[in-house]
Formats: structure tokens, sequence, C-alpha cells
């Protein structure tokens, strides 16, 4: 990923300039010079204190970002962060206060709200063309299941931190705030997952505190492609958001009609990455406060703890506690 996002700020981002990269695998140098950079560090330290570096984008392990952040905001550079903030509510509590006593620049990154359907699905709510949104439904599936390296949730936090985060962050901002969460899930595809204490499928249901309805589900199996959908019910109408069939396409024969799916997230999102990067250079550049802030990200970690608690505990978790 902190590839993807190299490349993105060399070539595809306006008004920015890709000056260092830093990565703790050595082998990554030459792909960084490849896209222009001129310095590059082992240790993330050196690239902060770097004069030549106004903005860093952490692109790390979820268990790293705290210590990197408080780092770079000390050193007053601007942060785009990506998510989730941490893994500890403790750190991510942490990162708030040090980013409100510098007064950094600091953006979460959460690419799905700038994916064109969910940015038309909140202009839509915010018109009112479906009354008052009543019931938010979300589904989150990969196409096959992530290392377990990955899925250890010390360093990812674990399914419903790591991938529900992303869901929840939208239910959030389409609905508002979460008053309290529901979840069961368990390892029913991957028996391995077992090994690392985290599961493959979870369900999530919310209350939201205007009294709204929310249910999320997140699987690890969804072995026939990439599938990210929403849905809005209001009072007035629905929206309905995402697609699974990428290329336009039905193929119709005596075996019947079929067409392709979503491959993965790069495909899926590609665009709402680019468009979230150029949101935080043109705020940032124009001194606009960021879309995204700090106290989303420490919002939507107290949900993800809400809802991980859930589980473990076989009960309703208000958010008040």
């Amino acid at each position: 990923m902190g590839l993807v996002y190299a490349q993105d700020l060399a070539f595809r981002v306006r008004g920015c300039n890709l000056v260092a990269a830093c990565d703790l695998n050595p082998a990554f140098e030459t792909s960084a010079r490849e896209l222009g950079v001129s310095s590059w560090y082992a240790d993330y330290r050196d690239l902060i204190n770097d004069k030549n570096v106004d903005a860093v984008a952490v692109i790390t392990s979820t268990s790293s970002h705290c210590e990197i952040v408080v780092e770079a905001a000390r050193a007053g550079k601007a942060i785009f962060c990506e998510k989730p903030l941490s893994i500890s509510l403790e750190e991510a509590n942490n990162v708030q206060e040090v980013v409100a006593e510098t007064g950094v620049f600091f953006h979460m990154a959460f690419m799905r709200r700038f994916d064109p359907g969910y940015r038309a699905a909140k202009e839509k709510i915010d018109q009112g063309v479906i009354g008052k949104p009543v019931l938010f439904k979300a589904s989150s599936r990969d196409p096959f299941r992530p290392s377990l390296e990955y899925l250890d949730p010390k360093h990812s936090g674990g399914i419903l931190i790591d991938m529900g985060i992303h869901d929840i962050d939208l239910a959030r901002w389409l609905m508002g705030e979460v008053k309290t969460v529901y979840s069961t899930g368990g390892v029913l595809a991957y028996p391995e997952v077992n090994e690392v204490g985290d599961i493959d499928n979870a369900v999530v249901s919310l209350e939201f505190e205007n009294g709204a309805l929310g249910i999320i589900d997140l699987s690890r199996s969804g072995v026939y492609g990439y599938d990210i959908r929403g849905e809005i019910l209001g009072t007035k109408g629905t929206l309905k958001i995402g697609y699974l069939r990428e290329t336009p396409l039905l193929v119709m024969n005596k075996e019947g009609v079929t067409h392709d799916t979503v491959p993965y997230f790069m495909e899926r999102f590609e665009r709402a990455y680019v468009d979230q990067l150029q949101d935080f250079i043109d705020r940032l550049q124009k001194g606009l406060p960021p879309s995204i802030t700090c106290e989303d990200g420490v919002a939507d970690l107290k949900v993800a703890h809400a809802a991980t608690l859930s589980y473990k505990e076989k009960r309703v978790v208000n958010l008040s506690q």
C-alpha cells in the first residue's frame, strides 16, 4: 500500500512533490528511486526530520501509527494517516491530544468517503431526497483470506477493527453517531484463522443515537469477487450503492447468463484513493480544515472496539460506557 500511495503522489496528485520515502524493507528503495524520490530512509525518524518534507503519509501497520504520527506532529508536519488510527483506544486518544496540542493538519484516511457512489449518496441524504434515513445496510466481503500475519489482531486489530471500521465510518458519516452495538461472528471458512485469534465472518447490529438502525456483514470468504455495497432506507425512498459486475458485459448462452466480478480493492476504489490524497493536498494548501479528522478516527475506533467487545462478551455494548 505504501508503494501504491507513493505512485499516486508522484504521478497522479496535483500540487505536491514526492521527495522522500521510508521502509523497513530495503528492497523498496529501488522502487522509490524509480518514482523520482531523492531521499531514502530506513528509519522513519530521519524522514520526519528531513527539512525538505512538509507533509507525511503514514502507510504502515496499524500498530505503529501512534508512534509515527506523534513524532510527525511534534515535528510540525502535516499528516495523512491510513485507517485505523490505532489498535488501542488509549493510543488513539494520545494521538488526538498531540494533534490538538500541536495544531498540525491531520487527515484521517477513509477512501470510501471519496468513492463517487458514496459521495452521491451523502449528497442525496443531505438534500432530503429519501426523507429521513431509518436503516443502514453494508456488506464488505473479501474474495480471499489475507495472510495470517496480516490477520493477527496484534498487527491489524482484528476483522471488526481492521475491516469493519470502513463500514463503521460510513455509518457514522451517512447516519449519525452510534448508540449501541451488538456483534456476532466466528471462524466459519478458514480454520487456520483460529491460530491468530481472529474470526473470518461477522455481523454487526447498530442502533444510532437518532433511533435509526444499521447492520454490517463482514466476510473474508466472498470467493466470487470483491463485494462492497451499501443501502440506506429512508422514509421517502432508498439508495443502493456499489456494484459487483466489473465489466459492463453479460455473456448469454445455453449454459446461462454470466458476468465478471470486481477483482479486489484497487480496482473498486482506485479513483477514491487518488481523490482522498488530492483532497488532503488541496485543503492543506488552501488553509481549509481536513474533511476527515482525528476525532473521526477516534470515534470510529470506539465503535469498532465496542463491536469487538460485544462479540467477545456476547452482549449489547452501549457507546456511552
